[in-house]
């Protein structure tokens, strides 16, 4: 048996395991998903007649400010399920699992990849659902191609992807699980402290560049751009960028820290 084959093998293997693990403990999961439902729900119904007056010119309604609302509500959502992998992660360590898989005759890379893949699968899964929530509530695109449609969609599977490579190394990296939880909710305060809920306008100028010049803006403003017809500018490659960074540091981070790691 070839190498590629037995990596592929292995990993097929890791990530069914992954997969069974979030289904036997739903817990996790689905409180990370209520989250960004709640945070919909609340600035839709409760905040949408305030919030929509910093949206167009103060000439905005509720619907529109959903509008606005929904893309960065669809990055937050990536951020809090990619919490869900650091825990996973810290979790395997802690309880000596990666330790015996080390024992075992399979390929060193096929515990990272499951857990890296699972993560993302979970990641569109949870987009999906508060999306077909979003669209309950009133959201439409009715302007997006299927082209920027699927734009769209590639752009969420890339930031899934460089979070969950940055949650593994997170998880490797810390002593037990109620760390990697505390230390990976970074992923899910940056949105709220981007351009998710308020344009960069409308932000003081102190705070203006902390919002501006993180990677989940750039993101967000691209996903407007796709689904709601915006200006997109030079969000779009700042974007792409921020995620291939993202995913190459998380990628070398993970790794080191899994082969440094005492056998």
């Amino acid at each position: 048996m070839s190498t590629l084959t037995l990596a592929v093998r292995d990993s097929a293997t890791m990530l069914r395991r992954n997969l069974l693990h979030v289904r036997r403990y739903p817990s996790l999961t689905l409180n990370l998903l209520l989250t960004p439902v709640m945070l919909l729900l609340l600035f839709v119904y409760v905040f949408g007649d305030t919030m929509s007056a910093g949206i167009g010119g103060g000439g905005a309604d509720r619907s529109e400010y959903l509008s606005y609302l929904v893309p960065g509500i669809l990055l937050l959502t990536i951020g809090g399920t990619t919490i869900g992998s650091a825990v996973s992660v810290s979790m395997d360590m802690t309880e000596g699992v990666i330790t015996r898989f080390r024992t075992m005759a399979i390929h060193r890379g096929s515990v990272l990849i499951g857990h890296v893949v699972g993560s993302v699968l979970q990641c569109v899964m949870s987009v999906v659902t508060v999306g077909a929530v979003a669209v309950a509530i009133g959201f439409r695109s009715s302007d997006a191609t299927a082209l920027e449609w699927l734009a769209a969609f590639g752009l969420l599977t890339l930031v899934a992807l460089a979070l969950t490579w940055i949650a593994v190394g997170m998880g490797l990296s810390s002593p037990n699980v109620e760390a990697a939880s505390n230390n990976a909710m970074p992923l899910m305060i940056l949105p709220l402290l981007s351009s998710a809920f308020v344009p960069l306008d409308a932000m003081p100028g102190w705070f203006r560049p902390i919002a501006e010049y993180q990677p989940f803006t750039p993101a967000i403003e691209t996903l407007r751009g796709l689904l709601l017809g915006t200006e997109i500018g030079n969000n779009w490659w700042i974007a792409v960028g921020w995620c291939l960074g993202l995913t190459a540091l998380g990628y070398r981070w993970s790794t080191s820290l899994y082969k440094r790691d005492p056998e």
